[in-house]
């Protein structure tokens, strides 16, 4: 099956190396040198990786055949498309690749619904899960430990446990300095209900 493993960015000097935005777990893999991947679209393809280093935390390629700047502005927003066996797994066993995870049902402990998962977002600090709900709308869940308990294959499910507000906002909590005519301080943590503020950790 196709995946798509990356987005092509920027040009970077003038030597025909370009940024690129990371779409896989495993970019040493599906991003090396020698790597042949298919594009989108299809006519600026295929590319071979012939060089990449990471530069101030991004990732920077070079192809074959493209040697200078003018060249590499070109290629920019292309998609890069790797061919992946689905039966392959990752090799650590708490890891998973984004075909396995996109189009997951995402529930709470309870059973409820949330919605499903459209696209996996690789940020520096963590992985999001885009999920989007019955009304259309959509919600950003961060795939870390603490808020996603369990990622069931079979079942075809993502079991996630949010603090207050991250999957409504209205359920945000909000601490006041006092109570109300009491004088002593409030209890209950504070959230902002944006998704952008939520926990981080490890993916």
């Amino acid at each position: 099956m196709q995946l798509v493993v990356a987005r092509i960015g920027r040009a970077h000097g003038i030597k025909g190396e370009v940024t690129v935005e990371v779409r896989t777990d495993e970019p040493e893999l599906r991003l090396g040198p020698g790597a042949v991947l298919a594009t989108e679209p299809a006519a600026t393809g295929p590319l071979t990786v012939e060089a990449g280093r990471v530069h101030s935390g991004r990732l920077l390629l070079r192809f074959e055949g493209v040697r200078d700047r003018t060249a590499a502005e070109a290629l920019r927003n292309t998609l890069l498309i790797a061919e992946v066996d689905p039966d392959e797994l990752p090799e650590e066993e708490d890891e998973f690749y984004d075909h396995q995870l996109i189009d997951l049902d995402v529930v709470l402990a309870d059973g409820t619904g949330i919605g499903r998962i459209t696209e996996i977002s690789h940020l520096p600090s963590q992985d999001l899960f885009i999920v989007e709900r019955p009304d259309g709308s959509e919600v950003m869940i961060p795939f870390v430990e603490e808020i996603v308990s369990e990622i069931d294959l079979e079942e075809q499910r993502a079991v996630v446990t949010p603090p207050p507000g991250l999957i409504d906002e209205s359920e945000a909590v909000i601490a006041s300095s006092r109570d109300e005519g009491t004088g002593e301080a409030a209890s209950g943590d504070a959230a902002s209900g944006d998704a952008a503020e939520a926990p981080k950790g490890d993916a």
